[in-house]
């Protein structure tokens, strides 16, 4: 069981002390330190690295949620947030600083001992996602030494995610590509995956020879288009071998006929 370094930041030295005594009755989980005062405790949580912050909600100066916000928004250590009120009108905005529990006073010993294993939990998870990333990136730097080397292209792998499990694709097995926000949903002959990328950074990978940019958000491949379809008054699509259809921007729509010409002559 993974152990927890907690601290508490409550503006109340009894809410405190009370959190010591309940910490004695509980295994796998130290106090290394307490704190009044939140801005403070911002300064005391970037030198300890607490696994885990017991944060009251109502304090004097900065609530617990903006101070929650702070941690967040500074960008350094940042750790698993439980937070403790008497009042349960916060709790949608506290979820939406990533907290990982609410408990509501009177705090008890059964209760924090739950709110700490959800923190495991989620500690357990993400220690599993930073080696997932770390695993690409050295999958990433061998795969650009072989293409330097001279490999084709298309047999690059890249792992993207369907549902709860990473898959490898071929470049290819990739028809088109869609970004949104963060990520990229990758298309194949049947179904999509999810990767976490830009678009910029996918299109500088797969590369300009055998894909074009058909709107700022999609890319796809050129020989998988059958067709290039104009309904009028700027609706234009290009139509895929698996059937897909795929908005072609307005400016977009020269450099892909351009491209389109030879393959038609």
């Amino acid at each position: 069981m993974t152990f927890l370094k907690v601290m508490a930041v409550d503006d109340e030295d009894l809410a405190l002390r009370r959190i010591a005594l309940l910490m004695k009755e509980i295994g796998d989980a130290e106090l290394v330190a307490t704190n009044q005062d939140p801005l403070d405790a911002l300064t005391q949580i970037d030198q300890l690295q607490p696994d885990v912050l017991l944060l009251d909600i109502q304090m004097a100066g900065l609530s617990g949620i903006e101070l929650a916000e702070q941690l967040l928004h500074i960008g350094g250590h940042v750790p698993q947030i439980i937070f403790i009120t008497a009042f349960n009108q916060h709790a949608v905005r506290a979820f939406e600083t990533r907290a990982v529990d609410y408990i509501m006073k009177p705090l008890r010993a059964d209760r924090l001992s739950i709110a700490f294993d959800h923190a495991r939990l989620r500690i357990q998870q993400e220690r599993a996602s930073h080696h997932v990333a770390h695993l690409r990136r050295v999958v990433d730097e061998l795969r650009g030494s072989t293409v330097a080397a001279g490999y084709d292209s298309d047999d690059q792998e890249i792992w993207a995610q369907r549902g709860d499990k990473y898959v490898r694709l071929l470049a290819r097995e990739i028809q088109w590509v869609e970004s949104e926000r963060d990520y990229v949903h990758i298309h194949n002959h049947e179904r999509a995956f999810l990767l976490r990328s830009t678009m910029a950074a996918l299109s500088d990978r797969l590369g300009s020879e055998r894909f074009i940019r058909v709107r700022r958000s999609a890319l796809v491949r050129l020989d998988c288009i059958e067709s290039i379809r104009d309904r009028g008054y700027g609706n234009v699509h290009v139509l895929l071998r698996s059937g897909a259809e795929v908005r072609v921007g307005r400016t977009y729509l020269k450099p892909l006929r351009d491209r389109m010409r030879p393959k038609i002559a």
